[in-house]
């Protein structure tokens, strides 16, 4: 079993390639919960990500043959720039089996730490099954994205962190993938503190640990569906599952939905980009029935593509309506479109967009129809419009947003 004597050596290995990632208080996710909300930004580490902490710790206690032979690993980004950064540091070969899935950020930040990478299946899983044969047909020395109690005490050394830091915390949401960082946090946290509860956080779409919590065994999901994916993992690991069964306290989940208005949150109260993965903390935050109490949420990671990122705002801005499409159907004839803009103007709402469809009716003289996107200040704002065009006779209907 690992002890504190394990953690602490890593934490003084991991500390010479670590950046200090100072717990951030943060006021607006403290008044939605009720409790005390401290952030640990991950993913302002090196390489954008919590994994460099267990890919070089377990480098590290490697012997000089083991790195000889050239090291490989599979991961869906932030475990392959790891073990790039680690491995360009210890002066060894790295290969890196990556999803065809993965973000092209993620995939040319581990080719600029010298790693070799190889594109392979749709999901983690697969990219696994694919790195284990080109490990045993090349000797190459495999590194474990999450399955190897060596690389979670490397990612426990951010449970050290936390308790240092904050003493009294009394909960840590942590994200869950394979399961690593999880062993690694609850396992410390508990040596240190038993009273601290340690609550994993996995995609409603990929819950693997859930599900094999609930079985009493490692359970492998038919399939993954999120748009967390660094977390997008089928069978969480085997070697780990036992102290993830002894010292996580509970397992929420969190949907799609919630993490696109948790980044629009991040971004806008806190200036920070935090990939999917790297949210689910702060989405399940708003989920504990606790209140007055200090919770950090890691956030475990913020290597995110520019079009994941793009599309992102725009559902978030959506869904949150701040940004809507109104259709309106008027009689063709002059001075109509100028009559709907200045109802639009009087209620503040402005126009990002106009569309003019005379086509809408065989009867042209009769009526065209005018879609409308306009941008609000949320729910109440949209309604106070849409009335506004409902008490000027014309009919309003949302429809389908698309920018």
């Amino acid at each position: 079993m690992l002890t504190r004597e394990d953690f602490d050596e890593a934490y003084n290995v991991v500390h010479q390639v670590t950046l200090e990632t100072k717990l951030v208080y943060s006021d607006y996710f403290s008044s939605q919960t009720g409790n005390k909300v401290y952030l640990k930004p991950e993913n302002l580490q090196r390489t954008g990500a919590y994994k460099v902490r267990g890919a070089y710790y377990k480098i590290s206690t490697l012997s000089e043959e083991e790195r000889a032979k050239g090291l490989i690993t599979a991961s869906a980004g932030n475990h392959a720039q790891g073990v790039a950064y680690a491995a360009k540091h210890f002066g060894c070969k790295a290969v890196i089996v990556m999803p065809t899935t993965t973000p092209l950020i993620k995939v040319n930040r581990t080719k600029s730490y010298g790693a070799e990478v190889v594109l392979h299946g749709d999901v983690y899983d697969d990219a696994c099954e694919y790195a284990l044969k080109l490990a045993k047909e090349n000797g190459y020395t495999f590194i474990h994205p999450f399955d190897d109690p060596v690389v979670a005490t490397g990612q426990g050394t951010i449970a050290m962190e936390i308790i240092k830091e904050l003493p009294l915390v009394d909960y840590i949401l942590v994200p869950i993938g394979g399961g690593g960082l999880a062993t690694g946090v609850s396992t410390l946290a508990k040596l240190i503190n038993p009273k601290i509860k340690v609550i994993g956080v996995e995609p409603a779409g990929a819950a693997c640990m859930k599900a094999s919590l609930k079985n009493g065994e490692v359970t492998t999901l038919d399939h993954v569906d999120t748009i967390a994916d660094g977390t997008a993992v089928k069978t969480p690991g085997e070697h780990i599952f036992p102290y993830i069964k002894k010292n996580i306290d509970d397992i929420l989940t969190v949907r799609d939905d919630e993490l696109i208005v948790a980044f629009l949150d991040m971004v806008e109260n806190h200036k920070m980009i935090v990939e999917n993965s790297g949210l689910l903390s702060v989405a399940a935050a708003r989920q504990l029935k606790c209140k007055n109490k200090n919770v950090v949420c890691i956030l475990s990671g913020g290597n995110m593509d520019i079009i994941t990122m793009s599309s992102v705002v725009q559902q978030g801005l959506i869904m949150r309506d701040r940004i809507f499409t109104v259709s309106v159907l008027l009689p063709d004839k002059p001075g109509e479109l100028a009559s709907v803009a200045e109802t639009i103007a009087r209620e503040q709402g402005n126009v990002i967009k106009l569309e003019h469809n005379q086509f809408v009716a065989v009867n042209r003289s009769a009526q065209v129809e005018l879609r409308i996107t306009l941008e609000a200040f949320g729910t109440d704002h949209k309604n106070q419009i849409m009335d506004a065009l409902e008490k000027g006779g014309y009919k309003p209907k949302i429809v389908r947003t698309i920018l």
